[in-house]
């Protein structure tokens, strides 16, 4: 673990950040596996949630922010190798693939489900749309991306008023851009849109243009002033507009006598769609952590670095793994193998784990994926010469 090669010029601070929401996010999906109140509650219901249950939420709500603002930094240092017009194909071509991926493989993973009687989109589909819509947005002066960028982020909240009934195409479109809803198209396919777009898409040209910073000639102080900066700021703004409770997210925090719920309250932002709050606090400590672990080099760091470097192969395995785990250890494994239909989910509402063994769980998961991640992060660097791999 100790002797991580630098195999390429990628930037290991950015690299850390996407390892550490990657292990944060599996915490996740443990959770929603091997925990009864997945099925019947969410952890940021404040009536029936506990004060660990809700923090294990919070943590890993930081992890698509993180994602989507590093895809953007991403493009725009990959676009320093290419033409404008090479890297409008590239943005263009991937995003329809990480579509394609939602909808076929992520979903099967899910739900183990071959007849795709459901698809769910989420923030595979979200970074796939944002990157579809920077593809044309990246021929634009770089002040016009950033200026494109804060105004939908800061302004998208004055559209939460707008919503739509009924799947006819312009309720879906607005489904799409800003509103979660879960309709059917027919009589028999469910459709649940989690991550409207519309701020993913601020999110990721947020992102892009700060990739600028990242450039050969600037001072790491500059870029360091520029991240604590931005990062402070954003977390300063987060508190002020939760102290006047106006403007920021639909849903107003609540005072409470009890301390406990008070905080809980002032913390529970919205995330679908993701509301400015919620991004502001999300990537202002993304932004403190890009400042603050820049040229730090240690074990655990190098740990978090491996999957940084592999962040889609890592999503999709621990995924498969969890779900087959899930099967076995809270459902009628034996059903599941003999039924007809053997890969339809089973229920995952009927059995709870105590949340300090759900913690072991993915402990152990994220060691188990680190000889796997390894593996393919060097496989991934040994054959450059394989186009197809950017796009993994």
């Amino acid at each position: 673990m100790t002797g991580l090669k630098k195999t390429s010029n990628r930037i290991e601070s950015i690299d850390l950040l996407r390892g550490l929401v990657m292990v944060l996010m599996a915490l996740d999906h443990t959770r929603y596996f091997f925990h009864q109140g997945s099925a019947l509650y969410l952890p940021t219901d404040l009536e029936k949630t506990s004060l660990y249950l809700f923090f294990t939420r919070f943590i890993t709500h930081f992890c698509a922010p993180a994602f989507v603002f590093l895809a953007g930094t991403s493009a725009y240092l990959n676009g320093t190798r290419k033409t404008k017009s090479e890297l409008s194909t590239f943005l263009f071509t991937r995003g329809v693939w990480l579509i394609i991926l939602e909808l076929v493989l992520n979903n099967f993973l899910w739900s183990f489900d071959l007849d795709f009687e459901s698809f769910q989109l989420q923030v595979i589909w979200a970074i796939g749309f944002s990157m579809i819509c920077l593809s044309f947005v990246i021929f634009l002066p770089q002040k016009v991306i950033l200026a494109i960028g804060i105004i939908i982020v800061a302004a998208h909240n004055l559209l939460d008023g707008i919503t739509m009934e009924g799947n006819d195409l312009k309720s879906i479109i607005w489904y799409i851009l800003h509103q979660e809803k879960v309709f059917f198209i027919g009589n028999t396919k469910l459709i649940r849109i989690s991550y409207p777009v519309i701020p993913w898409i601020g999110v990721i040209m947020l992102g892009y243009c700060y990739g600028s910073l990242y450039k050969r000639e600037v001072n790491v102080t500059l870029r360091k002033k520029w991240l604590l900066g931005t990062g402070i700021s954003f977390i300063a703004l987060f508190i002020v507009l939760r102290i006047i409770n106006i403007y920021g997210d639909p849903n107003p925090w609540v005072h409470y006598s009890n301390l406990k719920l008070n905080l809980m309250s002032f913390l529970n932002v919205t995330k679908y769609p993701a509301s400015l709050n919620f991004l502001l606090i999300t990537l202002g400590a993304s932004l403190l952590i890009l400042a603050g672990t820049e040229n730090i080099k240690n074990r655990f760091f190098n740990f978090l670095i491996v999957f940084g470097r592999v962040p889609l192969f890592y999503y999709f395995i621990h995924i498969f793994i969890l779900h087959c785990l899930a099967v076995i250890i809270g459902g009628n494994w034996l059903e599941f193998l003999f039924k007809q239909q053997p890969f339809k989910s089973v229920p995952l509402g009927t059995y709870e784990l105590n949340l300090w063994i759900i913690y072991l769980v993915w402990i152990i998961l994220v060691f188990a994926m680190y000889p796997i991640s390894k593996w393919y992060m060097n496989y991934k660097a040994t054959h450059r010469d394989k186009w197809w791999l950017s796009y993994l």
